[in-house]
């Protein structure tokens, strides 16, 4: 059995993510869909008969207040427990063998005592800097594995990469200034060509840093990417 597992799809299901819906026998959201209409779409394009097991994100609205909080079910002979968010998995998973959750935009992928965690990480709208993954798992007689999918995101420029080239203090300056004139993150990403979450990342930091420099901005990008 394969079964593909998603988080945090946030509004948006990209080409890989669609292709791999194609081919699965059971899929999984453990939340953050961001819109009733990811739903829909994930229902139309998986082949009929296609189990979907879905609960609510924190970032799901009023919309999403008949999706449950949490889901324990039966599967392919295995029995999951899927949650959004990882500090909402309760103590005693009883004879739950799998453990899905979301939420932190992170791979994870442990065994606990014969119980697999997994957190497949997410695929929809980049995070500032991370991964884009999801994960498919494969049920086969008492056998469990999982593969992990990383998709490379074509359509923007990385934080790496623009590193690499030298030149993300001048970007970080071009943010600052826009700041100043009072544009819009939205705005600034599209003008500048930029990842949302990277440009919003930089405004947070200048507000709750007032007088931080390009390179003050900078330093402490550096410093939260070494904690993750």
């Amino acid at each position: 059995m394969k079964i593909l597992v998603l988080s945090d799809t946030h509004g948006l299901l990209r080409q890989e993510v669609q292709k791999a819906l194609r081919d699965c026998d059971a899929v999984i959201h453990s939340g953050d869909f961001h819109t009733q209409r990811m739903i829909d779409d994930i229902k139309d394009i998986v082949h009929a008969g296609v189990p979907l097991f879905c609960v609510r994100g924190n970032n799901d609205g009023k919309w999403a207040s008949d999706l449950p909080d949490c889901l324990e079910f039966m599967l392919g002979g295995v029995k999951f427990y899927v949650v959004h968010d990882k500090k909402d998995i309760p103590k005693d998973l009883k004879d739950c063998q799998i453990v899905i959750f979301g939420h932190s935009h992170r791979y994870l992928e442990e065994w606990r005592e014969g119980r697999l965690y997994l957190n497949p990480g997410s695929c929809g709208k980049r995070r500032f800097r991370l991964d884009i993954t999801m994960a498919v798992l494969y049920l086969e007689s008492d056998k469990i594995s999982v593969e992990r999918i990383d998709i490379c995101d074509r359509e923007v420029r990385s934080c790496e990469t623009m590193k690499l080239q030298g030149d993300l203090q001048s970007v970080i300056r071009n943010i600052m200034k826009r700041m100043d004139k009072g544009q819009k993150v939205e705005k600034i990403s599209n003008e500048l060509k930029l990842e949302q979450e990277f440009v919003k990342e930089i405004c947070r930091i200048r507000v709750t840093h007032p007088g931080v420099s390009a390179e003050g901005i900078l330093n402490k990008i550096e410093v939260n990417k070494s904690k993750h």
